[in-house]
């Protein structure tokens, strides 16, 4: 789109003898655009700046201000305060949310703030001139008024039209505004967009989709006589007439020529040179088929840019089509039966007894066994007809159900089981395979009733099944223990789960090893195991407890040196079985005479290779963290 923008310099002067300029929009058909500027469209918010050749006004990315514009999607952003700037609206192209539009703020000086040259035009054709304006202002100020002026080449004043005041508001309009002319001799001219007034507060536009066209007599057109678009069904398609009739033209020599669209594109059927001609769709695949009519004076009648068109006359091939029928059956005796058909605009049912109906899903009320049969439809579809199709309504009597409690393990999923409907729904349906079929599969972790309703479509019957959940059975056997060598200790036993019956393994040292809570004296380090057992065969489990049995702590407090082999070391037999043993002794005046960490070492009544004389001294013995920290005195003699 940027290539339309940009001036088209002429290096020549061209002659202007006569123009006709007019304030009117088109009243006839018009032709493909010869320009149309919408500013193009982009992934950005703002788009590159004009050409200087196109406007002299300051190019900003960002809310322009007195004699800037920009290029931008929407205005949001803009002078945003409410009542008191700007409306915050997109650009006005049609479907293109990705368009730009270009956004003035006038100059103080009024003056030109767009132009552009259009080339290309045809002598002694009609045109229009068209272009969407918005006032931007939310409150009142100072008005836009927009002067349209086209020129030629050098500078030659061809015509004007003025807007007059574009007046503000709260609610925000595009405005079309448009305007006819009829060239003589001249193919290259000016567009000059200026706005009347000065800048300041207010006087603030939008600019967007600048359109020249050709403009030429009213053409009414037909297909087959029918002022408007026919559908036609498929395999059924023939021969079509196109008609065209031309008024209020002021072509000198006009001459015709009708196309037909190519995806995108209009192409000439050659030959087809008259107001009227026939088409031939025999055999044409589903689709749209798009005809008009051009016309324009002989010499311009291959230029796009002079010639105008009718609007498309449009032949739909439709698809045949198949409406199916169906019904809600089976269903009870005396309750209401749902016929049904997919498609179509028009319905002829018939079936059993005589029964008719138009509607497209008839109901048959308060049904008894004598309307059970098929029951075939007919339907039509812009224009067409289906092939006939049937559906088969059953009458049954009232469905019956059976249940029954069941029990099951823990964790042990059950299937449940209903009959005689054709759907189901279970509650609660949170520990359900499914709760919309017959037989779920039911996995609860309590005991739960469950209720199902079981249905035809329009009986209905309720019941209910309780699943009773067995618990399995679950042994703990308590936090492990500790005890010193001739001590006993109770095993914190527990079991759960339902009809359980439970023992310990091995039975050493145990009072009576079929009690959750029994006596234990082991000498020695022993783990015991816990069995708890389902009698309903649920499952079984069985856990662990050690018991750390420590020796009997006997600490000495005498011993006597004197290296007779009897009594000669301060020794404290427990410490064998610990293997971070800390001791230490000291005098009377707390001075320290012994340490020994880790594996301990006996003392022998020394200190510094010295013997120590006789005397009472004393002690702190820490074996570890499950006994408190041992203290005494010691009497050594000698």
């Amino acid at each position: 789109m940027c290539n339309l923008l940009k001036v088209l310099l002429s290096s020549f002067l061209v002659f202007l003898s006569t123009i006709t300029f007019s304030q009117q929009v088109c009243n006839g058909a018009l032709g493909d655009p010869v320009i149309n500027i919408n500013f193009g469209s982009g992934t950005s918010n703002f788009a590159a700046p004009l050409s200087t050749a196109n406007t002299n006004y300051l190019y900003v990315q960002d809310s322009p201000d007195d004699g800037e514009y920009t290029i931008a999607k929407s205005t949001n952003g803009m002078h945003n305060q409410i009542g008191n700037g700007w409306h915050q609206i997109p650009n006005h192209t049609p479907n293109d949310p990705n368009g730009y539009m270009m956004v003035v703020n006038a100059s103080e000086n009024p003056g030109i703030f767009y132009q552009t040259n259009i080339s290309g035009l045809c002598p002694g054709t009609t045109y229009e001139f068209a272009a969407w304006i918005i006032n931007l202002l939310n409150y009142s100020g100072k008005k836009p008024n927009i002067t349209f002026t086209i020129e030629t080449t050098a500078g030659a004043p061809v015509g004007k039209y003025n807007t007059n005041d574009i007046e503000d508001g709260p609610t925000p309009k595009w405005i079309q505004y448009a305007t006819t002319f009829t060239t003589t001799n001249q193919t290259d001219l000016v567009l000059k967009i200026s706005n009347s007034g000065p800048g300041g507060i207010g006087n603030d536009i939008a600019l967007d989709d600048i359109t020249f066209r050709a403009c030429g007599p009213i053409i009414t057109s037909s297909v087959n006589n029918v002022p408007s678009n026919i559908s036609v069904c498929e395999g059924n398609s023939g021969n079509y007439a196109l008609a065209a009739n031309i008024t209020a033209s002021t072509y000198v020599d006009a001459v015709y020529q009708w196309q037909s669209l190519t995806g995108n594109i209009w192409t000439d059927i050659p030959g087809q040179n008259t107001t009227q001609t026939t088409v031939n769709l025999t055999g044409a695949a589903i689709g749209s088929y798009q005809y008009r009519l051009i016309t324009a004076e002989r010499q311009n009648i291959n230029s796009v840019n002079c010639r105008v068109a009718s609007d498309p006359l449009t032949i739909t091939v439709t698809a045949k089509f198949n409406t199916i029928a169906s019904n809600n059956s089976p269903t009870c005796i005396g309750s209401s039966v749902q016929l049904s058909a997919t498609e179509g605009t028009t319905f002829k049912w018939t079936g059993p007894n005589g029964f008719t109906s138009t509607d497209k899903n008839p109901i048959i009320s308060n049904t008894q066994f004598d309307m059970a049969g098929d029951y075939t439809v007919t339907a039509t579809l812009n224009g067409c007809a289906s092939t006939s199709t049937t559906t088969l309504v059953v009458l049954e009597p009232f469905l019956t159900t059976s249940f029954t409690s069941v029990e099951t393990c823990e964790n042990n999923p059950i299937t449940l089981f209903a009959s005689g409907g054709i759907s189901y729904k279970w509650l609660p349906s949170e520990s359900l395979s499914s709760s919309e079929i017959a037989n779920p599969i039911a996995n609860p972790k309590e005991t739960t009733t469950y209720t199902v309703t079981a249905s035809n479509g329009i009986c209905s019957e309720t019941a209910t099944v309780k699943v009773i959940i067995l618990k399995n059975a679950v042994a703990d056997a308590g936090a492990d223990l500790k005890a010193l060598n001739g001590y006993s200790v109770i095993l914190n036993g527990k079991v759960t789960g339902d009809d359980v019956s439970y023992f310990w393994t091995p039975n050493d040292y145990l009072d009576d090893p079929t009690k959750l809570n029994p006596k234990a004296t082991p000498p020695f380090d022993i783990t015991y195991t816990l069995h708890a057992q389902s009698n309903a065969g649920c499952l079984n489990s069985t856990d662990d407890v050690l018991v750390k049995v420590y020796p009997k702590i006997v600490i000495p407090n005498s011993f006597s040196p004197n290296g007779d082999g009897i009594n000669d070391y301060w020794t404290i037999p427990a410490t064998e079985a610990f293997t971070n043993t800390r001791v230490k002794i000291t005098n009377r005046y707390g001075n320290l005479v012994y340490q020994s960490n880790g594996v301990y070492k006996p003392w022998d009544g020394k200190f510094e290779g010295k013997d120590l004389p006789s005397a009472v001294y004393y002690y702190t013995v820490y074996f570890n963290e499950d006994f408190e920290t041992y203290s005494g005195w010691i009497f050594l003699t000698r």
